[in-house]
């Protein structure tokens, strides 16, 4: 019985084809291939792109970073206080009042090319901002300034001036003035920040006071510094004592904003931190001093002083200079 099953099998196998290739059932359609999208995330708007590239240098060590302000100036790095801080940025500001600082010098923590110095619009917070490229996938950066003094594309020395110290940021985000200041190695926001180093030691996280020797070392015969570009744009000198050998005290005024600025510009140790002092007094008010062992000068000290008297002087060395009440109006 085996056989004769087998081959009846065979028959109606046969003739199933047969009848398959006469009435033929609409053929299946081919499966449609499938793609995967590839989707490019959007960039991080707090990692603007740079408007330079500088060749890629490789380094095993950090950048010698300084703090980014003129040698003998002490300023408070805070990293806590702001709920716009993903990591190890911090907030410097060194004055009692909410504007003191305001047009303060910042300078470049260490040498490098600057990749972005722009504002950055309603992109991000950080408003006026400078972005140096250090070399090894080091970058730094500082943000809100007041006003920018150098390009994309500029080469800067460690110490030199890049901006003054503001309040800059997106519409809306009304902040007090600060710098905000950051490192970073490589890429990948916010991994990618890395806690600061100045001096070759790192900050005391979260807040700690701090003296900058940025450029303490200078010496030289001739003070870079002037009284109008410690004071900034618009600041014109109205007013000046001499302290001995040791330094000039300055009265300066800017007619557009109706401020004083008083600055003590240093002519000997130069680059060496010494005594050094300015302050600025508006009658009726509370004189705002800046004192310290500074490398070249004291200052700025900036006050409100249209349509009022003023009292000004400063110190070098051991020369001291006191005015009266004056220049009223």
């Amino acid at each position: 019985m085996r056989p004769s099953r087998v081959l009846t099998m065979g028959f109606v196998l046969v003739c199933g084809l047969a009848a398959g290739q006469v009435a033929s059932a609409a053929p299946t359609p081919a499966p449609t291939p499938t793609t995967t999208a590839t989707t490019t995330p959007a960039p991080d708007p707090n990692d603007p792109p740079n408007q330079v590239e500088v060749p890629e240098v490789s380094t095993l060590a950090a950048p010698s970073f300084q703090l980014p302000f003129p040698c003998g100036q002490s300023w408070t790095g805070n990293s806590s206080n702001s709920s716009a801080h993903r990591s190890y940025e911090i907030d410097f500001n060194r004055g009692s009042t909410a504007n003191a600082d305001l047009g303060d010098t910042v300078v470049a923590a260490a040498a490098g090319t600057v990749v972005i110095s722009a504002h950055q619009g309603s992109a991000n917070g950080y408003g006026n901002l400078v972005k140096i490229d250090h070399g090894g996938g080091w970058t730094s950066y500082y943000a809100h300034l007041n006003a920018r003094s150098v390009a994309a594309g500029a080469q800067v020395a460690q110490g030199q001036k890049i901006g003054t110290l503001g309040n800059t940021s997106k519409p809306g985000n009304n902040i007090s003035p600060h710098l905000h200041y950051e490192v970073r190695q490589g890429t990948s926001y916010p991994g990618n920040i890395r806690k600061a180093v100045f001096n070759g030691t790192t900050f005391g996280y979260p807040n700690q006071t701090l003296t900058s020797k940025n450029k303490c070392g200078g010496g030289g015969s001739t003070n870079p510094h002037t009284a109008a570009s410690v004071c900034g744009t618009g600041y014109k000198v109205i007013d000046s004592a001499a302290l001995g050998t040791a330094g000039t005290a300055y009265l300066l005024y800017n007619s557009a904003n109706g401020n004083n600025c008083v600055a003590t510009i240093k002519k000997t140790s130069l680059g060496k931190a010494t005594a050094t002092s300015a302050y600025l007094e508006v009658q009726g008010r509370t004189r705002a001093t800046d004192s310290g062992s500074f490398a070249y000068y004291a200052g700025p000290v900036r006050a409100a002083a249209a349509g009022k008297c003023v009292k000004w002087g400063g110190k070098a060395g051991t020369a001291v200079y006191d005015s009266p009440f004056e220049h009223c109006g």
